[in-house]
């Protein structure tokens, strides 16, 4: 568990769920990487894997695991560092939005 990781899902997470959107880029164009920067981690490699309208963390890893891209993330060795979060606005389309980023430095 990384807390730089974790404050740069639990920022994008909500950022999707308030803003009622669903991309790894948010709204001023910072990728996975900018954010995990922006938080104070600094990265030789960084993955992101995103989820919303699923309302378990067992149904989002499921979905993770049956996604090929989503897998290679949890599955890659190099990652050596998780922070994840979720946020619920039930004004937004999907209710319920996850995001985990995965580092190593």
């Amino acid at each position: 568990w990384n807390d730089d990781l974790a404050g740069a899902a639990n920022s994008h997470t909500r950022n999707m769920a308030n803003g009622n959107f669903f991309d790894h880029l948010d709204h001023d164009g910072r990728t996975p990487g900018d954010r995990a920067e922006l938080a104070g981690y600094i990265a030789k490699n960084i993955g992101e894997n995103i989820a919303a309208g699923l309302d378990t963390p067992r149904k989002v890893v499921d979905g993770w695991l049956a996604s090929p891209g989503h897998c290679a993330n949890l599955m890659n060795p190099q990652f050596r560092e998780l922070g994840a979060a979720y946020a619920m606005d039930p004004k937004s389309d999907a209710g319920i939005y996850w995001t985990g980023v995965f580092g190593a430095q």
